[in-house]
Order: structure tokens, then sequence, then C-alpha cells
């Protein structure tokens, strides 16, 4: 369950020193000014520094990705960092307060109910819950040599190399096996020709669950919208309980076609071979015959009941975690969830999870 808090904003106001005056006259004057001497001498002092807005508790919350522990014990030094930078944008944070969701709805559920100011979630958890949630950065990963949406250009430029090149979203791939179907696939796709439905339907293929973006939602989009099918209207289909799993069905020929997020056949290059007893290179026995819509990547959002959310704070917070990603540290903290920077985010950037969250809304009905 998500930790509550009273969350409280002050504001501290520097004050000034009067000099002392033995004439009663002055005192008088010097009493009846008290209340101007502050910015008076503000103004006047080269030293003086504005008014810092002081912030009791700022609570953050993560999704569970991986186990609880290790992003509460990956995550610790952000609450120095994070106070750190704000202080550089004129607030003095007390206390930064960090806890992990139980699910990726509890995390959105407290966004939406003001429980927690900053959470880190996917982008559908965001689209999810945006009545309540404000999206304000979206993370950033190394980009891929590959970027195209013609299946063909993957096959032609293998194999796919990360660039120093930051990217907001990533795509999901269909993918090709070495089985007999998975190279006739290929070969059409290699030879410029566009694939038939029946073409796809004869093939036995790997899936994730419903709520994996890479793995279905994305895919049925794309089925959707260059078919008017779904993955649900496949006739040879299994789900795989990971991209693992799905590796492993294909290098043993139990499937014809995976679906993956791009390009996940760099994580398994090593596993083709010493696991999954292949000979030949992942690389040279797996095609892509079929590419998504980009899919944005995860969201630093915050809670649009907390009171701390002025836009001047929210453009604080923007400024923070994008210097924070800069430092070694910085990078070190939120490498757990396997972001390398963030650039400022607007909600229309997540359109296109919004049309793939109410395909799944219809395909339930």
């Amino acid at each position: 369950m998500m930790l509550t808090a009273v969350l409280a904003l002050g504001v501290s106001l520097l004050a000034g020193c009067g000099s002392n005056n033995n004439n009663a006259a002055g005192n008088n004057a010097a009493a009846e000014s008290t209340a101007s001497a502050p910015a008076a001498a503000a103004t006047e002092s080269p030293s003086a520094s504005p008014a810092a807005t002081e912030i009791k508790e700022l609570k953050v919350s993560f999704v569970p990705s991986k186990d609880p522990d290790q992003i509460i014990t990956a995550t610790g030094p952000l609450k120095d960092l994070l106070k750190n930078q704000l202080a550089t944008e004129g607030y003095k944070v007390d206390d930064v307060s960090i806890d992990v969701g139980t699910t990726y709805e509890a995390v959105g559920e407290a966004l939406t109910a003001g429980t927690t100011d900053i959470g880190f979630i996917p982008g559908g958890t965001y689209t999810l819950y945006d009545d309540g949630a404000e999206v304000l950065l979206t993370a950033t990963r190394a980009g891929l040599s590959n970027d195209s949406d013609n299946p063909k250009d993957w096959n032609d430029n293998k194999p796919t190399e990360p660039t120093d090149q930051q990217a907001t979203y990533y795509r999901s791939l269909l993918i090709a096996g070495p089985t007999e179907k998975g190279k006739e696939l290929a070969a059409k796709v290699n030879a410029g020709e566009k694939l038939t439905w029946d073409d796809l339907n004869s093939a036995n293929w790997a899936i994730m669950s419903t709520s994996s973006s890479a793995g279905y939602i994305y895919p049925t989009l794309w089925l959707q919208t260059n078919y008017s099918k779904s993955l649900t209207d496949l006739s040879h289909v299994v789900t795989s309980d990971s991209y693992g799993s799905s590796f492993a069905r294909l290098a043993a020929g139990q499937a014809d076609v995976i679906v993956a997020y791009a390009d996940a056949r760099r994580d398994y290059v090593d596993k083709w071979t010493a696991d999954f007893g292949r000979s030949a290179s992942i690389w040279d026995e797996t095609n892509v015959i079929g590419v998504t819509e980009g899919i944005y990547n995860d969201t630093v959002s915050v809670s649009k009941k907390s009171p701390l959310m002025t836009d001047e704070f929210k453009a604080a917070l923007q400024k923070a975690f994008i210097a924070i990603a800069q430092t070694e540290e910085g990078k070190n903290v939120i490498a757990i969830y396997s972001h390398e920077g963030y650039k400022e985010a607007q909600s229309s950037d997540y359109d296109n999870e919004r049309k793939a969250q109410e395909l799944i809304k219809n395909m339930k009905k």
C-alpha cells in the first residue's frame, strides 16, 4: 500500500537587520518602516538572494517493475540529489520520501488522490490516470542504429547497434525465426513484398501478456492498422512468460514469429548459441517482418491534486531531474529503470498510447 502523508507548503522569508539609532524619532521611524526593511535590504545588498520557498515533504513513488527492495536501495541517493538540485531552483525541501507501489495501478491511484507528489510510471499507466496525473518528463534511452518503420531496412542493416543519440520512444518488432515458415515470411519481406493475413495466420506465434506494450498492445495496433485484425484472431498463438521464453521458442522452432521490443535481439546474442543451442548468430537466423509505431518511454508524472504543484514548481522539477540525470550519481539512480536522461514532455506525446488503451478496452467488451 502507498504510504500517505499530509503535505504542508510554507514560505520562509529572509529577514534583514536594521542599524541601532539612539535618536527617539529615529527609533520610531525605524519601527514604522520595519515591514519594508527586508525588501530594501535585499535590493541594496549585492550578496542577498531571493527568499527560498520551503517544502516540508516531497513524496516520490516508483512502480514495482523490479524487486521493491532493489528499487529503494538504488533510488536512495535521489533524496539528497533532489534536495540539492531544487535548492538551486529556489526551493528548500526538508524531506524527500520514496516508496514503491504495490502495483503500477497503485501509483496511478496515489497520484490521482494526491497522496504522492511524483510518480515514475510507464506511459500506459500515465494515460490510464491522466485525469489526476500530469506528465512532466519522458525518459530517454540510447537510440538504435535502426529506426525505420520498414522491416526490410532492419534486415539490410544488421546487427542493430546503440548510438550516442538519445531516444524518447522505442518500437515493437515482429521477428521471424529460423523455421521454414519464418524463412518464408522473411524472404517475402526482404523481396519488398507485402505479407498477407494468410501469410501471418499460417505461422506459429509467441506473444506476451495483454498488458505488455511491446509484446501485445502495439503489435495488435499494427495488425489492426494493416489487416483489421488482432493477435486474438491468429490461429496459432501461445503466450510467453518472458521475452527470454519467446526467444527460446523461436530458437527451438516452436514459434515462427515472436513480438518483442526493439531490438531485443541485442540482449540475446550470447544466449542464442550458448543457452538456446543454435550454431549460427541470432542476426543471421532472425529477420524483422513488421515494425510498429513508436512507443513513448516511461514518464515522470506529478499529481494534479498535490498543493505543491504550481507552474513554477513543476518547471523547477523538470530542470532538476534533467540536471540530475546528467551527473554520474544521477545516472546510477535512474539506471534501475534503464533511463539515461529526461526530456520535457507533453500530454499529446502519449496519444498513441491512448489509442492502444482504447483498443484493448474495446476488445474486452
